[in-house]
């Protein structure tokens, strides 16, 4: 036992003490599974839907893309069907002239594949408007992550009465690559501490990636996303794995989805998840 935990300690201080080292680790391709990843808001504008295959954690090629199932959407509310089109390597609708996401409705998501029926449910809960954005000039010496740059807050407060849970995610010019996203019960962290108030400051100062602070002339986009408490617990899930790193990190993991099949005897199982979303957004362009 002795010589086991020694020989683990000497693995780990090897390992701190020479992280140039390549090592190529044997590891189980595993079972690939169809992936969905489909959210729909309250946008005009086109709705997309990606469908894929899972691939092994250490493949570095694209996901393969399902071109060949049925997607539909059902506002449980009205009674209304969105059938989703496959093209552009996604499924599609086109909402431009009308959204499809309507504060308060319930929604069905169904899917045809492999001969196998799957549904999936979610409802759109309300979102407060962002109020404003601002941001602040820090030297080195001023910024406590040591990084000179502009550090942007956000302004927006919780609505009264009930339980709301948000997802605030931020960008640098463009919607195409995410920077940072956080996760808020009623403008704080955590269920019950408080109601109807303006987000706590970490919230606000979140929306800043403090290794790269924004620079003069880079516009600051923040979404503020509604969501669910069975979607605001799985985002937190995906978030923590995604983030997860560091000697002490926590073994990956499949979150749980909320896509059923629904097949007597069905055999296919589909990860990820079918979400919904008011959202407000607002941008601003960092003058110097």
């Amino acid at each position: 036992m002795k010589k086991s935990l020694l020989f683990i300690l000497s693995a780990v201080v090897a390992g701190l003490t020479a992280c140039e080292d390549k090592i190529d680790l044997n590891i189980a391709k595993g079972t690939s599974y169809p992936v969905l990843d489909a959210w729909i808001t309250t946008e005009t504008g086109q709705q997309n839907i990606r469908f894929t295959m899972s691939v092994p954690y250490t493949d570095d090629n694209p996901a393969p893309i399902i071109d060949d199932a049925t997607i539909t959407l059902t506002d449980l509310t009205t009674g209304t069907s969105y059938p989703f089109v496959f093209k552009d390597k996604m499924y599609s609708y086109d909402a431009t002239s009308k959204p499809i996401g309507v504060v308060g409705h319930a929604y069905k998501l169904h899917i045809q594949y492999k001969n196998e029926t799957f549904d999936a449910y979610d409802s759109i809960k309300r979102v407060p408007q962002i109020d404003s954005i601002t941001y602040e000039f820090k030297k080195k010496e001023e910024a406590l992550s040591g990084k000179e740059g502009y550090y942007a807050k956000f302004y927006a407060k919780d609505l009264a009465g009930g339980t709301d849970y948000y997802w605030i995610r931020s960008y640098r010019n463009d919607t195409l690559k995410r920077l940072e996203d956080n996760f808020s019960v009623d403008g704080s962290f955590d269920d019950g501490v408080a109601d109807g108030i303006p987000f706590i400051l970490p919230l606000q100062e979140g929306i800043t990636d403090y290794k790269k602070p924004f620079l003069a002339n880079e516009k600051v986009i923040v979404r503020l996303s509604s969501l669910t408490y069975a979607s605001y617990e799985f985002l937190k899930q995906v978030n923590d794995q995604v983030n997860a790193g560091g000697l002490f990190a926590k073994v990956l993991e499949n979150v749980k989805s909320n896509v059923e099949n629904t097949t007597a005897n069905g055999k296919v199982r589909i990860l990820g998840r079918f979400g919904t979303s008011a959202v407000s957004k607002a941008e601003k362009t960092i003058i110097k």
